[in-house]
């Protein structure tokens, strides 16, 4: 469900059971547009945050089961240490909240100046000419 406060959209979802699409779970989905948190448990509380800028790619899975009931994954793989593949299971909009994740992962980007760079496997420097370079 989208919220909008001060400027800022705001989803929060649940887990919910693949059966009928209940949210009987005890985890709990904060999208911001600069961090992602996750709460989970009942007893033992613990909350995990991810900050938007370290979202490198992400995901959108939806089983047959899950596209009958309204729901579907989110898989963001991240530069964080604690969740290098952060899921949010069985959630509503997921869609909707893959692409919002996308946006704002990269606008936070953006914002931070922040720039990934990827090894693209070019071979050695040492085998090129001055001429070549």
């Amino acid at each position: 469900m989208a919220k909008e406060t001060d400027n800022e959209l705001v989803y929060e979802e649940r887990k919910r059971w693949l059966f009928f699409g209940l949210p009987f779970t005890f985890t709990k989905y904060m999208i911001k547009d600069d961090m992602l948190t996750v709460d989970q448990g009942f007893f033992k509380k613990v909350e995990n945050d991810c900050y938007m800028y370290k979202i490198q790619d992400v995901e959108h899975t939806a089983s047959l089961a899950e596209r009958i009931f309204g729901l579907g994954s989110v898989t963001c793989y991240t530069g964080d240490t604690t969740h290098p593949k952060l899921i949010l299971i069985h959630i509503k909009h997921s869609k909707e909240i893959k692409n919002y994740i996308l946006e704002a992962s990269e606008a936070a980007r953006i914002r931070r100046r922040t720039l990934n760079t990827l090894d693209i496997g070019t071979g050695d420097m040492q085998d090129l000419d001055d001429d070549d370079i």
